[in-house]
């Protein structure tokens, strides 16, 4: 009896939560239409960037959801500007692409758009920064980390120890690429080796179209090698334009629009309370199980 009464009140808890996270969409859509008052928009990118979403996913930055909370921004006539909030240090390479390439859309529209850094804007991080038109950090925020990265895992040893023996039914020689049963081939490594160092190229091309005018491409080339740097060492360099922190961010953004006292400001993507609850629980995504079996060798920021 006790234990259908824990289970009914468990159910009801979720019931509330659901009523709840649907009240706030609502509430979120009937102000979509704005009221003429100028509005700047905030876009949260928080946690490890990556493709997809998914009620049950981690708490990282899925890029499907940053891209439609920067189309939303686009679209809407009473948003003037926006704010781009990212505590990120990177992600996949797709990923963080995507958002970019979304970004670089709202920027065409006339809209200005300004990062502000939080705790960390590092690698896909940056990369995103980069299609913004004016870059905000913090003195003590941790950012730069230009550079690609695959790892891959060889436990080919711990599975003999094991006893665990793969086989695999390949349609091509290099199909089972960065299998973790066997050592990766010379031919294999010069492969991937051309790969990264394409992708490291875009990111290069990235910095260097978002940063033009800011940083020399000479000295981009002689820190672009993976470091990080504080908020100030950034400025200095030429790899952020000030440091301040939300405010400032938001403030800026406001005079770039053109706007004249405070305005509405508005988060596009905030984690509803129901999602909490289900991070709360402890849902993982995919992506982070593959790693955990160190069997993740994409590349990423």
């Amino acid at each position: 009896m006790q234990k259908k009464i824990v289970v009914g009140v468990f159910v009801i808890f979720l019931v509330v939560m659901g009523s709840l996270a649907v009240l706030k969409s609502q509430k979120m859509e009937s102000g979509a239409a704005g009221s003429g008052t100028a509005t700047i928009g905030v876009i949260e990118v928080n946690g490890t960037i990556g493709g997809g979403s998914t009620w049950m996913a981690d708490s990282g930055a899925s890029s499907s959801e940053v891209m439609e909370a920067i189309r939303t921004a686009r679209k809407r006539k009473d948003i003037k500007a926006v704010v781009l909030r990212v505590d990120s240090p990177g992600g996949s390479s797709g990923a963080s692409q995507e958002i970019g390439i979304e970004l670089d859309r709202l920027r065409d529209s006339g809209k200005p758009v300004v990062t502000s850094m939080g705790d960390i804007c590092a690698s896909g991080g940056y990369w995103i920064a980069c299609s913004t038109d004016r870059i905000v950090a913090n003195g003590s925020t941790i950012t730069g980390s230009i550079g690609v990265i695959m790892q891959l895992s060889n436990l080919e040893g711990l599975y003999e120890k094991l006893g665990i023996r793969n086989s695999n039914i390949k349609s091509g020689e290099h199909k089972d690429i960065g299998s973790t049963d066997r050592e990766i081939t010379s031919e294999e490594k010069q492969m991937l080796q051309q790969m990264i160092d394409d992708s490291y190229q875009q990111f290069l091309d990235q910095v260097k179209k978002g940063r033009k005018g800011k940083i020399e491409e000479e000295k981009l080339l002689a820190i672009a090698d993976g470091r990080i740097f504080t908020g100030r060492q950034a400025l200095q360099l030429g790899l952020v334009d000030q440091l301040g922190n939300y405010y400032d961010a938001v403030k800026l953004a406001e005079t770039m629009a053109g706007i004249k006292g405070e305005s509405n400001i508005e988060v596009l993507n905030g984690t509803d309370i129901w999602k909490r609850f289900m991070l709360n629980m402890g849902s993982r995504s995919l992506l982070q199980d593959m790693e955990s079996l160190g069997m993740n060798y994409l590349s990423r920021y």
